[in-house]
């Protein structure tokens, strides 16, 4: 992969999913020589039918620590792929300085980015909905999912990828849609201290991230960030047909930053 890159990956799961949402990827990438690395959320990745109790409470900052765990472990400084709320933990320890490079994928916005769209809203308001999520662990209906996260999946997919979902921090939820409450600014990204390479992807039928989302994010990176639209790929596009297409041009955004170029 060239001096810059070295040759481990890190892949960041997101919320309510566990390492096993990213199979696709893990096992692209190990054809291609990456050593990889599927760390999990505490409390994520066991038995879905089961609301571990590493859940209660938990923060976005305690999945930055798991990861950050993880990171630590590599033999090299990692590239780190995010997905979702996993988009922000990584560009959290890019600004450590703990990443060579970084690609989010349908990441959720960070502290500060208000909804831009009707859909955006609607999450939001889905939640809410919900009572006072923030208080336990929480489930999100199948129905939610589907028009949202799973819009380009077939049913017996979304089916199958919903029932394979666990619970999730409601206070991680309100951490990430509910920002201006949140003292802790839990999910606030000190974009000005991460010194490496940013690649965005966005799913362009994504109804859960805005593309403009993702667009306007990888804007406030400067020359640091590059924005990937992934034509007719929704949220979960390492899921959907055609995956190996947008993980191609993963790579080759890669061996371009290896390279300098």
């Amino acid at each position: 992969m060239g001096e810059r890159l070295g040759k481990d990956i890190v892949l960041i799961h997101g919320a309510f999913a566990g390492p096993w949402s990213m199979d696709t990827y893990a096992g692209f990438f190990r054809e291609r020589g990456w050593t990889v690395h599927t760390p999990a959320f505490r409390g994520h990745g066991g038995d879905p039918s089961e609301e571990p109790a590493e859940l209660n409470g938990a923060s976005v900052l305690d999945y930055v620590e798991d990861i950050a765990a993880a990171v630590a472990a590599t033999d090299t400084k990692p590239v780190l792929l995010g997905h979702a709320i996993g988009g922000v933990v990584a560009q959290k320890l890019a600004a450590r300085g703990l990443a060579s490079a970084v690609v989010l994928i349908n990441p959720n916005a960070p502290y500060g980015t208000l909804p831009a769209t009707d859909d955006e809203r609607a999450v939001a308001r889905g939640l809410m909905e919900g009572g006072a999520f923030w208080t336990a662990p929480m489930r999100v209906p199948f129905e939610m999912f589907r028009e949202f996260a799973f819009n380009k999946l077939s049913d017996d997919e979304a089916r199958a990828t919903y029932d394979r979902l666990g619970s999730e921090s409601g206070k991680v939820m309100f951490e990430m849609f509910f920002w201006m409450f949140d003292d802790a600014a839990a999910t606030k990204v000190e974009i000005d201290t991460v010194d490496c390479p940013v690649l965005v992807v966005s799913g362009s039928e994504d109804r859960a991230v805005n593309p403009a989302t993702c667009r306007d994010l990888a804007a406030r990176y400067g020359t640091r960030g590059t924005f990937l639209a992934a034509k007719d790929h929704a949220h979960f596009l390492f899921l959907e047909p055609g995956w190996e297409t947008v993980a191609g041009e993963i790579e080759g955004w890669l061996k371009g930053t290896a390279e300098g170029k």
